[in-house]
């Protein structure tokens, strides 16, 4: 005999998982013995997960956008290299997974539908890691990159490929250097004992550093009117950045334009061969709009190089 019809307008006892983001999260490995581990929800009444790799301004605001989407439902991963992180929407997460391995065994165990790569434009680390993992699960793998600045008129800009070859280049230009190619890119200067860095950073530098050091500990955007003050007073004689992009911390380039300062600049990394690249939120959130719930690998499975 079939079991009656709840009444219009109510639905039967809902036997999917616990939320993952709800206090107490837990795994149908983790169910108490003899107690049946749910179903999963169908694909229609399911949360599409969405991971993005943070720690930019487009995260950021990719991760605002996704919280307030109907279906979707967002989770923030950031390195922990700053201590006090501004607040996020949705879920995060702090720390490394372990290598591209790590990343593979979290997207399938938090049934990842989607993976941004909003990394650093110079995460080169990070964002091979997760084309790995990306591939070995099936996840649809999506960069969001804003593009990097554009020579200007007036512009005295050199390219250098790597921090260690800016470093070696130093001694074509005066002593006094604004160094601005973020704390992690310190030690490529360690030894250049000819030159005054001025670093500007959210935290304090840890060694190794060049001996010759003075910090600015502050964070961006930073104003035009305030970045001809700091060429100015530091009697800066050279800017050495790398091409991060974005208008967070472009003055400075207007400002040594203005003042005739030669630049130094190193070039990104190329994203990783065969992701598609989005260079901003628009385009990434059409992107994943059309994105639906992968093949998932096979419980097991490994990322080639894993470390």
């Amino acid at each position: 005999m079939r079991a009656p019809r709840p009444p219009a307008g109510q639905h039967p006892p809902d036997t999917g998982p616990p939320d993952p983001n709800a206090a107490g999260e837990g795994t149908p490995d983790g169910a108490p013995a003899g107690r049946r581990t749910p179903a999963p929800h169908p694909r229609s009444t399911r949360l599409v997960h969405v991971l993005v790799l943070g720690g930019t301004t487009e995260a950021r605001a990719l991760a605002l956008a996704l919280d307030a989407r109907p279906g979707t439902r967002v989770t923030t991963s950031l390195a922990g290299r700053v201590t006090a992180p501004a607040a996020l929407p949705g879920a995060v997460r702090v720390g490394g997974f372990g290598g591209p391995e790590g990343l593979a065994d979290w997207l399938r165990a938090h049934e990842v539908d989607a993976l941004v790569d909003a990394t650093h434009p110079f995460a080169a680390t990070m964002s091979g890691h997760a084309a790995s993992a990306a591939a070995h699960t099936g996840t649809p793998l999506l960069v969001l990159c804003r593009p990097g600045w554009r020579e200007q008129p007036g512009d005295r800009w050199e390219w250098a490929d790597s921090t260690e070859e800016a470093a070696r280049r130093l001694s074509a230009y005066g002593p006094r250097v604004l160094l601005t190619t973020g704390r992690g890119s310190l030690a490529a200067f360690a030894a250049t004992d000819t030159h005054h860095f001025l670093v500007r950073a959210v935290e304090e530098p840890r060694p190794p550093a060049p001996r010759h050091l003075e910090t600015l500990l502050d964070r961006g955007p930073y104003t035009l009117e305030a970045e001809r003050a700091l060429l100015r007073e530091h009697r800066v004689d050279v800017l050495v950045t790398k091409d991060s992009g974005g208008t967070a911390t472009s003055a400075k380039l207007t400002a040594a334009r203005e003042r005739g300062l030669p630049v130094l600049i190193v070039r990104r990394p190329a994203p990783p061969a065969g992701v598609p690249v989005t260079h901003d939120v628009q385009q990434a959130l059409e992107r994943l709009a059309s994105i639906t719930r992968p093949t998932r690998g096979t419980a097991g499975e490994r990322p080639a190089g894993s470390t």
